[in-house]
């Protein structure tokens, strides 16, 4: 049966291209329907900043009349600049286990990116490594949290046989929060009290306290994450997208900061609590009432999930690490969790999975991109 790949070019098209994954998971406990509401302004160029310095595509796959498959292919120009490559990123591909869509959305693509004077194909990888990255390649019955895909098996296979291979990992550990810090966090935590020092640490207890320091601490992540994989630096604009996004899902208290006597962002790290079970209940959708169920999960669920964290160089190696981790687990325990989920770590971040080993994590869950010439 023959296989139609059309581009994405009208609003019923990117209503199918958003509801596809709804189709193909129906049966899939695990998996997290989007919120619908993000999903509309995030596949608008017109809407989501993200598109300004990145050339896209968007294809979906039709099948005797039917849409089986979706991809989208986006060309970084600024990562691909900075780190003197070519190449194009693939993600969001969803179809069933059906290896003739599969290979014809990536050719589709492939064909794209090669007259676009591309040579490589990296994947599953958004316009930064703040979107969804990596399909699972192990821990496929785990639970799945905001911000991460959730796949079957067969995709690593299609991806194989088509002769992808690993460009790299990304695990995700599991840390059960302690009744007792440990000894070494403890004398850690007492030799950064004892000294004097200029540096504020900040709490919240509303959104509003919040968001005079929003870009000071995403300012302090373009600095500190401009090495790792995937990473394209926020403009401001993007900045305010992202905390549009973000922001009024998080409760602020599991948001932490460090400030200097400049009143400047140095450490941050934020939080959130898992709301996956909501989602799904809500089926994405935040009105007329699925608002309530997502809120309600927060409160109600045990795991708290990392999402970013930084520290500037210069106060690295001090102990702000353990300070906000202490405090994070203190705001933790307070509101009835018991785990947390640390989102996806590169393999090769040795510094940051030494500490969650220190507290006793353990990886659940791996994720792989993958990369193919083309």
């Amino acid at each position: 049966m023959s296989i139609e790949i059309k581009e994405v070019t009208t609003k019923k098209m990117m209503r199918e291209f958003i509801q596809l994954p709804a189709k193909i998971h129906q049966n899939h406990s695990n998996w997290v329907p989007p919120i619908y509401m993000d999903e509309w302004t995030y596949f608008d160029s017109k809407k989501n900043p993200l598109f300004d310095h990145c050339t896209t595509i968007l294809y979906v796959a039709e099948k005797a009349g039917e849409i089986v498959g979706r991809i989208m292919g986006i060309i970084s120009h600024q990562y691909n600049e900075s780190h003197n490559i070519t190449d194009v990123r693939f993600c969001y591909l969803e179809t069933y286990d059906d290896s003739e869509v599969f290979n014809a959305l990536v050719d589709a693509i492939s064909v794209w990116a090669r007259n676009k004077g591309m040579n490589r194909m990296v994947g599953p990888l958004g316009f930064s490594d703040k979107d969804p990255q990596g399909w699972l390649i192990e821990g496929y019955d785990e639970p799945i949290s905001i911000a991460t895909n959730c796949n079957f098996r067969y995709m690593n296979k299609l991806a194989e046989d088509l002769s992808f291979t690993k460009e790299i990992d990304l695990v995700v550990y599991r840390v059960m929060i302690p009744d007792e810090l440990p000894e070494f966090y403890k004398s850690i935590y007492k030799r950064f009290t004892g000294r004097e020092t200029n540096l504020v640490f900040s709490e919240f207890t509303s959104r509003r306290q919040v968001k005079p320091y929003i870009h000071k601490a995403l300012t302090l992540l373009n600095d500190t994450f401009a090495g790792i994989y995937g990473f394209v630096p926020f403009t401001l604009k993007e900045m305010d997208d992202f905390a549009n996004r973000y922001l009024y899902l998080i409760n602020p208290q599991f948001i932490k900061l460090v400030i200097d006597q400049n009143d400047q962002v140095v450490a941050f790290l934020v939080a959130m609590s898992d709301i996956s079970k909501g989602i799904q209940k809500s089926k994405g959708y935040l009105l007329p009432w699925g608002f309530i169920p997502i809120l309600t999960a927060g409160r109600k669920s045990k795991q708290l999930n990392l999402l970013l964290g930084g520290i500037a160089t210069e106060y690295q190696g001090r102990g702000l690490d353990v300070m906000m981790g202490i405090k994070l687990i203190e705001s933790a325990k307070k509101a009835g969790k018991v785990v947390i989920d640390s989102h996806l770590e590169l393999e090769t971040n040795v510094k940051v999975r030494a500490e969650m080993e220190k507290m006793g994590g353990v990886v659940y869950k791996r994720y792989r991109i993958y990369q193919k010439d083309l």
